[in-house]
């Protein structure tokens, strides 16, 4: 069983700082996951990974390793952390997003969902059973169960019944990880996803209904598409009371540096977001003095470092001009060292949460760096 073990918790805040133990590492909570989905971390070799921007996890995806390079590639070559050359935690989400976001090209059953590929239109269908499969040949740390991702808006009726279709796929998820075993020799954990959509009274059913499937950990799922923040946190919030204590809790795909901060004052312990690398590889850098676009002309003849406040690989050796250049050029390059710099931040971000956490100033220090976040965005932005 996987267990978070506490090391401190804030003042008239939900927020703690703790860590669990995989057999390929300490996860140091809170803490934001880079997105790796195909088995990179897009424009990001892992030594950079794991020395300068120190990620302890990073984030896979079932639907995608599936389809290329495929499971008997994996096996073959030992698993995703021997594929990849990765030694440090691995969490797998299970593909029930992306496969959801195919919208006219997917067909929901009551045992599964029937869809087709999105690289060549084959035809394929994913049961909860064949996914933890799945995630058995890819061998990560942390597998997720298959879930389905109700949209926003979303009517009453049609959460109730998805609501009540990702129970059944997680009771028979939680079957199939207890009836097969890892492929590799390391331990693997198996997190629950609470549904439900904005109604509260399904959130919390759904999280009733996994706490009695007793879960290495918890997930909310199904936030970060297109409701109002406030809504968001106001659902987080309500979730996070129902999700055991020892256990960790997980947000999918959220977000902006304050999302993070918010969701960890209401008892969040992980995150994972393609926000860093994305923004990056379009130019634009999160900064402790705003968002900065890369390509803006000013910057042609800039000598200065791209964040004072920052020590990533970037920011040490490269000045604001050179990137510039490296954008207008076209250079590769460019991607990667945009892409150091914004995840050094976002890890940065949690570091300096934990710290803040275990001194007893988190709730002040939040409401500080969120004035100062949204004070450049919205005056020294250049995105």
């Amino acid at each position: 069983m996987l267990e978070i073990n506490i090391k401190g918790k804030a003042e008239d805040s939900k927020a703690r700082t703790g860590y669990f133990e995989t057999d390929h590492g300490i996860v140091e909570t809170p803490i934001f996951m880079p997105v790796g989905t195909q088995g990179t971390v897009k424009a990001v070799n892992q030594s950079f990974l794991e020395n300068d921007i120190k990620a302890q996890i990073v984030l896979s995806n079932t639907y995608h390793l599936y389809l290329r390079p495929g499971t008997e590639v994996l096996e073959k070559a030992g698993g995703l952390h021997k594929f990849m050359n990765w030694s440090k935690p691995i969490l797998t989400d299970s593909g029930g997003y992306q496969v959801f976001s195919l919208t006219d090209l997917r067909k929901l059953k009551k045992d599964g969902v029937e869809f087709r590929s999105h690289l060549d239109g084959s035809k394929h269908f994913f049961t909860p059973e064949k996914v933890i499969g799945i995630e058995r040949s890819i061998g990560s740390d942390i597998m997720m169960v298959l879930d389905e991702c109700t949209p926003y808006p979303c009517d009453y009726r049609y959460a109730v019944n998805s609501t009540q279709l990702t129970s059944d796929w997680a009771a028979l998820n939680r079957e199939a990880f207890n009836n097969t075993k890892p492929l590799y020799g390391h331990k693997q954990y198996l997190f629950g996803i609470v549904q439900g959509s904005v109604y509260k009274d399904l959130r919390e059913k759904s999280a009733i209904d996994l706490n009695k499937l007793d879960f290495d950990g918890y997930a909310i799922g199904g936030l970060a598409v297109g409701e109002p923040t406030e809504l968001m946190y106001e659902l987080i919030d309500f979730t996070t009371d129902f999700m055991p204590e020892n256990r960790p809790r997980y947000l999918m795909g959220v977000g902006r540096p304050e999302n993070i901060l918010e969701a960890i004052d209401r008892g969040v312990d992980m995150f994972d977001c393609v926000m860093p690398t994305r923004n990056a590889r379009n130019s634009n850098l999160f900064t402790s003095s705003g968002v900065l676009s890369m390509r803006n002309a000013k910057y042609k003849d800039d000598f200065s470092v791209i964040d004072n406040n920052c020590t990533c690989y970037t920011c040490t050796n490269y000045s604001r001009a050179y990137l510039r250049h490296l954008f207008i050029a076209g250079e590769i390059l460019a991607l990667e060292l945009a892409s150091i710099h914004n995840l050094h931040f976002y890890l940065d971000l949690v570091r300096e949460a934990r710290k803040m956490i275990l001194e007893g100033n988190f709730k002040k220090w939040k409401v500080e760096k969120i004035k100062q976040i949204s004070f450049n965005i919205n005056n020294h932005s250049e995105e």
